[in-house]
């Protein structure tokens, strides 16, 4: 077992000041940082020299080492990736920058994009079992919305879904879109629960397909449809809309357009809630936001909370709520994690290794994003300008659906 001394000349110290206290030690073949009892996490590496050789490196080069699987983490993975991060930012090495570039040419090198349709179909269209195996039972791929942090992942996505319905005040009959509808669950809630007529769209194929069979077996089909076509296409008017963690592949430059065809498509009277993670303005270019917009959302950009704001008024749209779900997405970031970890034959029988373990890395770095503050995740309500709208917030919290 390392020594102390020996411990600090590996990590130089560990984590910067106001971090958990860990130290560095030899557990058989693994190396533990720990705080005064059991480990956070325990790297799993060849000898003291790999290791050294790891840590002398860059993120990038510690990116390739684990999706190539030369080592292994047991324990707190996110725990690990703030470990890494630490070190990495102590010795001014960029961290996420070389790690995400890493990620981005490699899933390049896999697939072409060249549109928007091809980097959803690169990010969704891997395997419907593997999303799974780590998804929710009805694959909610977004933030959840814990009422109480020991929550389900199945039932803190219900509540997400209800919560939106609220915001939304969805009514029986109404016309209800969802754009980027994923693999459905808020178009069948919607229909269930609230009585809507809800009409989704997706470019993913094997999302429209999961959906509408989910949507048959349920027996609500005539209540629903799922087009699989770019949201600038439709046309029609919409009594509410939703767009939940797809704005995202929409960047910067395009975000005007953006919120004015969902301008052009909305009915007078009614509503539009975009649910999207934001850079936070005090971040500029963070490693870990150029991370999830090359890894988890390629093609797309991060934009910043005043960036959507200004571009809904320009549309013609007044701000009615917004609220931030950071801590919210860092739990369902968690249990994602955990999910994957725990379903990992299941996950290895859709993807391959590597891919495995880049999900696995990605999910668990956002994890670590978003508990550190530097991801967050906005739910803004928008109305047309002028219109009639409720004095209280009380209908966000009204009673459930039976």
């Amino acid at each position: 077992m390392m020594s102390s001394a020996q411990a600090s000349s590996v990590l130089r110290d560990g984590p910067t000041t106001g971090a958990p206290a860990y130290a560095l030690e030899y557990q058989k073949n693994g190396l533990s940082f720990q705080g005064e009892t059991t480990p956070h996490c325990t790297f799993l590496v060849q000898d003291e020299k790999h290791w050294k050789r790891l840590m002398a490196g860059d993120a990038y080069q510690m990116a390739k080492a684990f999706v190539r699987s030369e080592f292994d983490v047991t324990g707190d993975l996110v725990e690990a990736v703030k470990v890494c991060r630490a070190r990495f930012a102590q010795h001014s090495i960029p961290t996420f920058h070389t790690l995400a570039e890493f990620l981005w040419h490699r899933t390049k090198r896999a697939l072409s994009m060249g549109s928007a349709a091809r980097d959803i179909q690169f990010h969704y269209d891997r395997s419907n079992e593997f999303y799974s195996s780590f998804l929710d039972e009805n694959m909610v791929y977004s933030c959840a919305y814990f009422r109480h942090p020991d929550d389900s992942l199945d039932a803190a996505q219900v509540a997400k879904l209800d919560h939106i319905c609220h915001k939304l005040q969805l009514q029986p009959g109404e016309r209800f879109l969802d754009i980027g509808c994923g693999w459905g669950g808020l178009l069948l809630r919607a229909a269930q629960q609230y009585g809507t007529y809800s009409f989704g769209c997706t470019l993913s194929t094997e999302q429209r397909v999961w959906g509408m069979r989910k949507c048959t077996v349920r027996e609500v089909s005539d209540r629903i449809k799922i087009y699989q076509q770019d949201y600038r296409q439709l046309t029609g008017k919409f009594d509410k809309i939703s767009s939940v963690g797809m704005f995202e592949h929409v960047g910067l430059k395009p975000l005007q357009r953006y919120f004015d065809k969902v301008y052009e498509l909305l009915a007078d009277g009614g509503r539009f809630l975009n649910h999207g993670i934001i850079r936070p303005s005090v971040q500029h270019t963070s490693p870990e936001t150029l991370f999830l917009t090359k890894q988890v959302f390629p093609g797309g950009e991060l934009v910043r909370l005043i960036d959507v704001i200004r571009a809904a008024e320009r549309a013609g749209f007044e701000v009615v709520d917004v609220e931030n779900l950071r801590p919210h997405y860092a739990l369902t970031c968690r249990a994602w994690v955990n999910r994957l970890q725990e379903n990992r034959a299941q996950c290895l029988k859709s993807v391959d290794q590597e891919t495995y373990r880049t999900w696995l890395l990605y999910l668990a770095a956002s994890a670590a994003s978003f508990e550190t503050a530097e991801s967050e995740l906005h739910q803004v309500l928008l109305m047309k300008r002028g219109e009639a709208r409720p004095l209280t917030r009380d209908y966000i919290y009204g009673s459930l659906p039976n």
